[in-house]
Parts: C-alpha cells; structure tokens; sequence
C-alpha cells in the first residue's frame, strides 16, 4: 500500500484560460505550527491568526516582485483584538495578534469579526522592491470572517471579483490550515482593460459556483495534495494550468545585529534609560516573541 506524502508549507498557482480566471491554493503545517507556538494563544485568537496566516499566503504569493512584501493589517481601539499583524515576504510568512483577555473571555463562543473588533477596517499594503512604489487599499472589515473582508478589498479597491475560502484544523495537536484564492479576470489576461467587472458575469458565475464547493476540512487535509483538489474543481474544464509552486516558511527577520544596529542610532543618553538596573536593554520581537538582551556597553561608540 502506498503511503501519501503530506501535503503542507507551500503554494501553487493556476490559471482557467477557458473561464478567464485564475487562482492560488496553499496549505499550512509545520510553518504555521512554529508561528502559533511561539505565542500560546486562546483558541479563538489561534484560529484568527491561522486564517490571517492563509490569506496573507494566498495574496502574497500573487507579487511578482520577488523582493516585494505584502501586508496584512487590522487593529481597533475598542475591540476585543486591539492589532493583527501579518507580512508575506519572498515564501516567508510571519504575524501575531495583540488582544484584551477581559474582553474575550466575556464574547461568544464562536465570535464573528465584529464580536472580536467592533467597527474596524482592513489594510492591505504592496511595497514593492524594484520601483520603491506603495500600494494601500483600506476596508470595513465586514463580513463573518476575514476571508469576507479580504474579498470586499479586491471588489472595491483593485475592481477584481474574487472568492477566498481558507479552512482550519487541529489533528493531535498540530495546526493544520488551507486556502483557495480565485478571481476573474475580464477580457482574459492581466494588464487589459476591464471593461465588464461584474459579479454576475457568467464566466465568474461559474467559476464561483465550483469554489464554492470547497470544502474546509478539504483544503487543511494534508493527506489530498493541493494538486487533487485543482482536479476535483476544475476536471471538466477544457484546460487547467497549473504554474510553479512557492514554498512557505516562518520568516521573522529579527536579528541581534539588526537590532543593535537600531539601538545604537539613539543617543548615548536614551539607551541608558531603555535599559534595566544591569544596564541591559531588552528588546521584545512582538512575531516571535523573542526576547533580545543587548548591554548598553556594547552599544558605547
């Protein structure tokens, strides 16, 4: 009998010339393990950031600009999540959550957004490398979910019809999610101009229907390779090509030299009060949750 090799830490790309739609899937696993673990959150606050996580995945790994990041942003004044946080970086993925215990321990069970919120928007920047430029679009963060939300910005602020479903799962403790991104794209190929951008084309119309058979205990089944589920939605269209894969990985990008680096740009006299009565200063990455001693006495000079 053979044995399935899991499926997980990694992203593909395809595109339906027929119905002039393309898409990306991708599937989380050890990655999303290793950034979770560093934080120890509640439930309901691991299964926020496993979605954030996903979706950040799925829209990252749409920049052709190698060097260029994609971030996802969230944060509110009042709500139970006071910031969410996630980059995408060259297959490198990181993010965390800052959030009221008081205020969560006091919402529903299974909250949605405005349960854990209230009134607050989504931010989705570009910075792309190559031409230094920055591309923001901001939201209401509206809907159930966070896939509601990353939807509404692709409809509002680049005019593309897009369906996002993300699924999440723990199996023996491990952290398990999934992802399908799809969008329609009038007139067949990027860079042509949209001249029919609706949600009721029929193309999109069809295209939708499929996607939205996904189920989300398929997409984090590491046992069905991402590859499958192409096969399952889209077998009976004429083509489906199916492009490179990116491979995922936990990207925070704290170093002890880039942040003495940093520390040693503020004047002589702010690094003595940063620092603790052993005169070390200690420097907290809010991704991985690293604590980084630095003696003000290295800093000298």
């Amino acid at each position: 009998m053979q044995t399935v090799k899991p499926d997980f830490d990694r992203a593909i790309g395809f595109t339906i010339p027929g119905q002039n739609a393309r898409g990306r899937m991708v599937r989380l696993g050890p990655v999303l393990d290793e950034i979770l673990a560093a934080h120890a959150y509640p439930p309901v606050i691991e299964s926020l950031l496993a979605e954030a996580l996903t979706v950040t995945a799925l829209v990252g790994a749409t920049l052709k600009d190698a060097n260029g990041q994609m971030t996802l942003q969230t944060q509110s004044e009042t709500g139970v999540v006071r910031l969410l946080v996630c980059d995408y970086r060259g297959g490198e993925i990181r993010g965390y959550v800052q959030f009221d215990a008081d205020l969560l321990a006091a919402a529903p069970q299974d909250p949605a957004l405005v349960d854990l919120f209230g009134q607050a928007y989504l931010a989705i920047t570009f910075d792309l490398a190559t031409t230094r430029e920055r591309y923001q679009g901001i939201v209401p963060l509206d809907g159930d979910r966070l896939a509601d939300a990353v939807q509404s910005y692709f409809a509002q602020s680049e005019q593309i019809p897009t369906q996002v479903r993300v699924g999440f799962a723990k199996h023996d403790g491990r952290c398990i999610a999934g992802g399908l991104l799809l969008q329609h794209l009038p007139e067949g190929e990027e860079g042509r101009a949209r001249l029919h951008t609706k949600l009721d084309h029929p193309e999109w119309e069809h295209v939708a229907a499929l996607g939205a058979t996904m189920g989300a205990d398929e997409l984090a089944n590491t046992s069905l390779p991402l590859e499958t589920l192409l096969w399952r939605l889209f077998n009976e269209e004429d083509e489906v090509r199916v492009l490179a894969d990116t491979t995922l990985s936990r990207g925070c990008r704290c170093t002890l030299e880039h942040i003495r680096g940093v520390l040693a740009k503020f004047p002589h006299d702010e690094r003595l009060a940063m620092a603790d009565e052993n005169g070390v200063i200690g420097v907290d990455c809010a991704f991985c949750s690293t604590v980084f001693p630095v003696p003000v006495e290295e800093l000298a000079g």
